[in-house]
């Protein structure tokens, strides 16, 4: 499968992501649309058990109902103490309708009484590059952190602001969008799905 038409479609209206995206992408010859292009394309429902299944579902339905080559991730926040959780429903932890706020605070909640050496985390992303006729390909990338007892930094998103790096000594939330790209599991992601655009791109 190769990829002659210069647009892919991002499967995600969080333009949150669709900037991370972008800065990591923007040396590539193409044009980076996403799903707030497309308006009138139904939400995919996430119904998978695993970030994968979630990612490939996005992008088969949003490459199909652009006729766009698509990218789409999906990503999990698994915590030790937690067995895991929140895990795939990392975004709807709190609620089929929460904030981001909301899930941090909830995960605080439940973190309260773990110390400061056991309070192990992981992001996992899966990134899947799907041309219109459903030809999937699959990357992941992983970053090892621990969960913070607190908010800190005002940047990024989602879970950032409780998610310490310690190599770096910072929470994801309190790195430049470069910082954070060039160590953050959907920054691994990404490099290695800008390597699958440029052997599809013809």
């Amino acid at each position: 499968m190769s990829l002659t038409n210069p647009t892919v479609v991002l499967a995600t209206r969080n333009q949150h992501k669709v900037e991370e995206i972008r800065a990591l992408l923007a040396e590539m010859p193409m044009n980076f649309l996403s799903l707030s292009d497309f308006p009138d394309l139904p939400e995919v429902v996430e119904d998978g058990a695993t970030c994968q299944e979630n990612a490939l579902k996005k992008a088969q339905e949003t490459a199909a109902g652009t006729g766009h080559w698509a990218l789409a991730d999906d990503t999990g926040l698994e915590v030790d103490a937690l067995d895991g959780r929140p895990g795939v429903y990392a975004a709807r932890y709190a609620g089929e309708n929460a904030t981001y706020s909301d899930n941090c605070e909830k995960l605080l909640e439940e973190m309260m009484p773990i110390p400061a050496g056991q309070r192990g985390a992981r992001f996992l992303t899966v990134m899947v590059l799907s041309d219109p006729e459903g030809q999937a390909e699959a990357v992941e990338g992983e970053l090892e952190g621990q969960i913070a007892e607190q908010f800190y930094g005002g940047d990024g998103f989602g879970y950032d602001p409780v998610f310490y790096v310690p190599k770096a000594k910072k929470t994801l939330a309190e790195m430049t969008l470069n910082e954070k790209n060039n160590l953050s599991h959907r920054g691994q992601a990404l490099i290695l799905a800008k390597d699958l655009l440029k052997r599809r791109l013809k």
